[in-house]
């Protein structure tokens, strides 16, 4: 197959595995509707790049297309950024009632019902990651472990919110805001490459560190991005509400910066990303899926 003329089919092909992983995984017997919070939060929506990325950066460093280590990796990683909507999502912290075009969890099941849907989410993403049954190496899925946990925690993407929370209604800096984002969006998306990475341990240390500085700027596209199209899309197109960064005068890169410059920072962040790429030295054709991911991120509607 010539993924560079049928990225799609690739998509195709593994958004269909991880969607039916996770409908396998998150079990809808879960006591008292748990599960059904839990299903209704992660399910049928969502872009899925991070798992995506798990499986393309995987395969670009020579794991085969149905590696378990990467599968449970991708359905873990969905597992701790749906867990983080859900309870970004509640009065406490954003305050928002749609998501991905439908109400948020705690609209539709109750404030208490979506913290322990995020909370059991997030405990399922490690039970994942250490199956019982051989399929995933004992050294995988421990790297596997620590780099999820430290991504998803107080020097990850909860941090990350913490500085969010704290900031708004205060004018940050390029750096500051560039951290805040590294820490709350970038650390799942560069821990995405990581986890797809550590799948095939005997990664060359150049490699490693240029799939590395590959999802750090990537992250970093996202969220400039995202700011992006708080500003220009509405909500039926986002699946979310439109200018809300704005209207909870939060820090944004287009606050900061104008529309029209932060638009060129997020195309020159594609350029450095399509060149971390290339550094790694790995096949041409092995990468294609990663700078597909890399062009969907830059160029995305929603």
């Amino acid at each position: 197959m010539n993924l560079a003329l049928d990225f799609k089919g690739w998509m195709q092909a593994h958004l269909a595995r991880v969607e039916a992983a996770l409908s396998q995984w998150v079990d809808p017997q879960a006591p008292a509707q748990l599960g059904e919070a839990m299903r209704y939060a992660v399910l049928d929506g969502g872009k899925r790049l991070r798992p995506l990325l798990v499986h393309a950066t995987a395969e670009a460093v020579g794991a085969p297309a149905d590696s378990p280590a990467a599968l449970r990796a991708a359905c873990a990683l969905e597992l701790i950024h749906a867990y983080s909507l859900v309870h970004d999502d509640m009065p406490c912290m954003d305050n928002d009632v749609l998501r991905r075009g439908k109400p948020t969890v705690h609209v539709q099941f109750g404030q208490a019902q979506a913290l322990l849907a995020g909370d059991a989410l997030q405990a399922l993403a490690f039970e994942l990651l250490t199956p019982q049954d051989g399929s995933v190496p004992a050294p995988v899925q421990a790297s596997c472990v620590g780099l999820l946990a430290r991504a998803s925690g107080y020097y990850g993407m909860a941090g990350g919110q913490a500085i969010d929370l704290a900031s708004v209604g205060h004018r940050l800096d390029e750096a500051q805001l560039r951290q805040m984002h590294r820490l709350k969006t970038g650390a799942l998306l560069l821990c995405g490459v990581q986890m797809g990475a550590a799948c095939c341990p005997a990664v060359a240390p150049q490699t490693s560190a240029a799939l590395t500085r590959f999802g750090e700027v990537l992250g970093l596209a996202f969220q400039v991005v995202d700011d992006i199209l708080d500003v220009t899309a509405d909500s039926a197109t986002l699946g979310k509400t439109a200018g809300k960064d704005a209207a909870a005068d939060k820090p944004t890169y287009v606050a900061l910066m104008g529309l029209e410059p932060a638009q060129r920072l997020a195309d020159q962040l594609a350029q450095e990303a399509a060149q971390a790429l290339t550094d790694t030295g790995l096949p041409a054709e092995r990468l294609m899926p990663l700078r597909a991911l890399a062009a969907m991120v830059v160029q995305r509607t929603h």
